[in-house]
This record gives structure tokens, C-alpha cells and sequence, in this order.
């Protein structure tokens, strides 16, 4: 059974606490978010039900670090299974195929794997995508519109979504942040999740990337419906929960060894 999407209450609560350093008292939260005190309970009360924060006495506490730090960082890290894994995405996508690419640092190797492909039509709401796939091998790259975040160079919002709806693609390859048996592909960000929903429902092969670091860990945005993925990269074997998830869900394991 999949856990409840975070709303937006939530994701502010969880912001809040990692610029707190992990650890804040719920009148503090209640102040800075300027809402009552009832309302930072009661979403204080749901997180903690899916293990996410733990509430004490006056104060509220991170379990983990469940916040995503820039692009720049998580490109750094986990390079050679990042790279593996790009590529055997990349042999799955022929020349003239057409795919939506997200900003996930996973998926910007990806990016760059398809460096020789050519004629391949994109759609990304990816900067860093955009910029390694344009202007080169006859490709078409359409950037999803939006204001630009300052710490990933991803668009999100309407306009991204609108793009998105009106251009039908062959794959859609998404990066997640953490893997679960019980909820499935978990999200860092409730826009992310929200616009990986909009791409998923316009492509005929939906693609989910990840690699083993993010298996068996938690994240505050539950990916849904996980019936809907095609296909599971990682560059290790999944525990054997995750792998009934994937069974149940019909999605095909592929590990990048």
C-alpha cells in the first residue's frame, strides 16, 4: 500500500527543520511558517507516522537526512555507478527515439551517455540536460518552461506541466531518491513528483533510475502509481522486499553490473 503524497504544509515543515539544523521546537516551526500550532502538530503527526520525523517534547527531530542537497553535489558522488548506469540506459534508447529526461543527477548521466546518439527528440526540464544534448547530432530539445531553481537549474510549475502534457515520448527516464518495499519510488521534492506524474501518464516506456545507495531508504514524496514503471536501473541486486515490489508492480529488473 502506498503512503500519502506529502503536501505542501509537509515539504515546508521539513525544509524548516533541515535550515534548523535537523532539530526545532514546534512553536518555532508554527512562527516562521505562520500557521497555528494545531497545524504544525497534526502534519508533525503524519510525517511521524511514516518514519520520517520523530516528535519530542515541545520539538520535532529529522530521523535522517531526507533533503536533497544541490545537483552539483549528488553529480560528485557515486560516479562510477552513475556512469554504469547511464549507459545501459542509454543502449535501451535507439537514434531518432524520442524521451523526457528529469533533473535527477543519475539522469544527467544519462544525458551524457546519449552524446552519439543522434536525431533524438527531448523534452527535460533539465538546464544541464538541455545543455548537453542541444545543438548537437541533429537532436530536437525542448525545455520545459518555468523559473529556473536556483540549486538544480530545474522548471517546474504550469508551464513545465504544459509542455510536458503536449509532447508524447517514447521513454521517460525518472531518478528517484530512495527505494522502498512498502511505498515504492520515493521523491525528495513534491514538485518533482508531481511533474514525474505528468510525464509518466505521456510516455510509452517509463523508466526508473537508481542507484544501490538509494535502495532501502526513505524519502518525504511517494512516486504513484508505481504500477505505471516499465523498467527498474541499479547497479546492484535489490533486497529480496524490493524485489516483490517490483514483481507486484510488474516492473522489469535490470542491474547494471
Amino acid at each position: 500500500m502506498n503512503l500519502p503524497t506529502t503536501n505542501q504544509r509537509e515539504e515546508e515543515i521539513l525544509r524548516a527543520l533541515f535550515r534548523a539544523g535537523g532539530s526545532c521546537r514546534v512553536s518555532v516551526l508554527a512562527n516562521e511558517l505562520g500557521v497555528s500550532l494545531e497545524t504544525i502538530r497534526r502534519n508533525v503527526r503524519n510525517l511521524e507516522e511514516r518514519g520520517i520525523v520523530r516528535k519530542v517534547h515541545g520539538g520535532v527531530h529529522l530521523l535522517e537526512d531526507i533533503l536533497e542537497p544541490s545537483l552539483q553535489s549528488r553529480l560528485d558522488k557515486k560516479v562510477d555507478a552513475k556512469e554504469k548506469l547511464a549507459k545501459a540506459v542509454a543502449e535501451v534508447i535507439s537514434n531518432g527515439d524520442s524521451v523526457f529526461l528529469d533533473i535527477g543527477s543519475t539522469t544527467a548521466y544519462v544525458a551524457q551517455a546519449l552524446g552519439n546518439h543522434s536525431d533524438l527528440f527531448v523534452v527535460t526540464n533539465s538546464v544541464f540536460v538541455a545543455q548537453a544534448l542541444a545543438s548537437r547530432n541533429n537532436n530536437r530539445v525542448f525545455m520545459a518552461g518555468g523559473e529556473l531553481r536556483s540549486h538544480d537549474g530545474g522548471a517546474f510549475g504550469v508551464e513545465a506541466q504544459d509542455l510536458i502534457k503536449r509532447l508524447n515520448v517514447r521513454f521517460a527516464v525518472l531518478s528517484v531518491g530512495a527505494v522502498n518495499a512498502d511505498p515504492g519510488f520515493m521523491l525528495h521534492d513534491l514538485q518533482e513528483a508531481n511533474l514525474a506524474r505528468v510525464a509518466i501518464q505521456n510516455a510509452q516506456v517509463r523508466i526508473v533510475v537508481a542507484d544501490g545507495e538509494k535502495l532501502g531508504k526513505r524519502a518525504p514524496v511517494t512516486l504513484e502509481p508505481a504500477d505505471k514503471i516499465n523498467l527498474f536501473f541499479t547497479d546492484v541486486t535489490p533486497p529480496e522486499d524490493i524485489c516483490q515490489m517490483l514483481s507486484a508492480n510488474e516492473i522489469d529488473l535490470v542491474v547494471a553490473e
